[in-house]
């Protein structure tokens, strides 16, 4: 993801996620707050995103549209708090990414039983490779 406009269409995403129960947890705010300073986004652009939402962007990487399902499933634990609307958004965008729902399943299972749900990164992208086979 190089490009401004990529990453403000990610995490515009994401906060569209994170309130998607129509809550906004401490956590959840953290968790964004810490990935727009990751993806060097200044703090005033990143409050807007609360107000607007940008277009989202489609990722062409397909290893990219990995790490971004793989964020949303850590925003959506973040708050030990799992709503009947994140699970259904979480599985519609990665529909929407082109991602292997039943590889999806296995991230958010193996990040269900994980302690803190936090799933080592070769975890998941073997769980995604085993599709392709």
């Amino acid at each position: 993801m190089n490009s401004r406009a990529e990453k403000i269409s990610l995490l515009s995403e994401m906060i569209e996620f994170a309130i998607v129960d129509d809550k906004l947890h401490d956590k959840e705010y953290d968790f964004l707050y810490l990935l727009s300073k990751e993806l060097e986004i200044e703090k005033p652009a990143f409050i807007d995103l609360f107000r607007k939402r940008d277009s989202f962007l489609p990722i062409k990487d397909e290893f990219q549209r990995i790490v971004h399902f793989y964020k949303l499933a850590l925003l959506m634990y973040c708050d030990n708090i799992l709503h009947s609307k994140e699970n259904l958004f979480i599985h519609e965008k990665g529909i929407k990414m082109g991602l292997n729902p039943k590889a999806m399943d296995r991230v958010l299972d193996l990040m269900q039983c994980a302690p803190n749900h936090i799933v080592a990164p070769e975890k998941v992208i073997c769980a995604f490779q085993e599709q392709h086979n």
